[in-house]
């Protein structure tokens, strides 16, 4: 938790902590990878994409499409209510603050007041894709099979769907003609391990039939279900489905788990890639490990960690050096959190651990996919010891 370096609750606010103040709060304990498992609900609470509305997944023989807009403003929303309780020098429970505005935005969601103010004003809240389109129908011409998985209800997809993609259909066409399946209300990540049937879901009188869905109809909507009964009726195995998605467990964990290819959509990576090979970062990095290097050094010819005054003096400069040039790195990323993949000690982030583990391909967005034939497989190195956008890429690419 040292590593987000900010007042969250139960500790405080939204102003940055100083490392003597970490120290003090938390002493010597460290987060393992071990506990990340207890930490679902953490990982969740500090989402890094902000808002984000469509999903979508492609490959080999089937393809998946998720629309979903779940913001999750919770991060920001805590720490700025935090701190407006510091600022006034009131008393408070932090765990009552978590707890209020968790069950805030659950009401929010659930009632579908989100849902109808993002309806109500899209222009506002989402953004037209033409190369959205543009994929689907590369797919859809090559044979794929297309299906739409949300935990949304129908009233909303259909009204986002219009919107983002009314400026590439027809005056005849509808989204619903891509699609081979319609799932809306999933509940996921329970989809992936309950037995929960589907039931058919009337348009026109918004109700749910109680008979029992062994096979999915052109032109018909599916609420609920769940994947042991979504891969019986369709027979597609596992691994021949890629499942697109950017939310780490509510995406991506259950249906690796289950056994199906999993793709991340990391909206920063983009900007994270541009900034990790613009110079400025690439000086500050070698300073980085250039000082650590030299601390190394330091510490392995000073016989007996000597204490002498010239020793405690360049100890306490370079020592100050690598802080400055962690520091700088990280303001060139996300100016809270820093970057998405990077502690600022530069280690791997619990965030990058979790994509290593549950996504076999990430990018930032899925129409990147038009730049490979739709047959094309994709492998990375076992060995690899750095994720693979660390790699240095040619300035050329960032030319427009």
């Amino acid at each position: 938790m040292a590593s987000f370096r900010r007042r969250l609750s139960p500790f405080g606010s939204s102003l940055p902590l100083s490392r003597s103040e970490i120290n003090d709060l938390y002493g010597t304990r460290h987060i393992g990878r071990h506990q990340a498992r207890g930490l679902v609900g953490l990982m969740d609470f500090f989402c890094f994409s902000e808002v984000h509305f469509s999903r979508v997944s492609h490959v080999l023989t089937t393809l998946e499409i998720e629309l979903t807009c779940l913001p999750n403003p919770k991060a920001c929303l805590i720490a700025d209510i935090i701190q407006h309780f510091v600022d006034a020098k009131l008393e408070f429970d932090a765990s009552y603050v978590y707890q209020d505005v968790n069950r805030a935005i659950q009401h929010v969601h659930r009632s579908g007041l989100a849902h109808r103010g993002i309806l109500s004003d899209p222009k506002k809240y989402l953004v037209k894709n033409g190369q959205l389109m543009r994929f689907l129908r590369m797919l859809k011409e090559n044979g794929k099979k297309l299906f739409l998985l949300t935990n949304s209800p129908y009233y909303f997809v259909d009204g986002g769907m219009h919107f983002m993609l009314e400026d590439s259909l027809g005056h005849q066409d509808s989204w619903r003609e891509l699609f081979d399946v319609v799932i809306a209300k999933a509940n996921k990540p329970e989809f992936y391990s309950s037995e929960h049937p589907f039931r058919c879901y009337d348009e026109e009188k918004d109700t749910l039939a109680y008979s029992k869905v062994d096979a999915f109809l052109p032109n018909n909507i599916y609420y609920h279900g769940c994947l042991k009964a979504f891969l019986q009726i369709t027979k597609w195995k596992g691994p021949e489905v890629i499942y697109f998605g950017d939310h780490l467990f509510s995406d991506l964990r259950g249906p690796s788990k289950s056994g199906w290819r999993t793709a991340a959509i990391i909206h920063e990576l983009e900007n994270e890639i541009q900034i990790q090979n613009e110079d400025s970062y690439r000086f500050e990095q070698a300073k980085f490990h250039m000082i650590q290097e030299l601390l190394g050094k330091l510490h392995s010819t000073v016989a007996n960690n000597d204490g002498s005054e010239e020793y405690v003096s360049l100890l306490q400069e370079l020592n100050e050096e690598r802080q400055k040039a962690r520091d700088t790195m990280k303001g060139m990323f996300n100016k809270s959190f820093g970057a998405t993949f990077l502690t600022d000690t530069g280690q791997e982030s619990a965030f990058a651990y979790h994509i290593h583990q549950y996504a076999d391909v990430y990018t930032s967005k899925p129409e990147n996919f038009l730049f490979y034939p739709p047959e094309a497989w994709l492998h990375v190195p076992y060995d690899i010891k750095i994720m693979p956008h660390h790699v240095k890429v040619s300035s050329n690419l960032f030319r427009t």
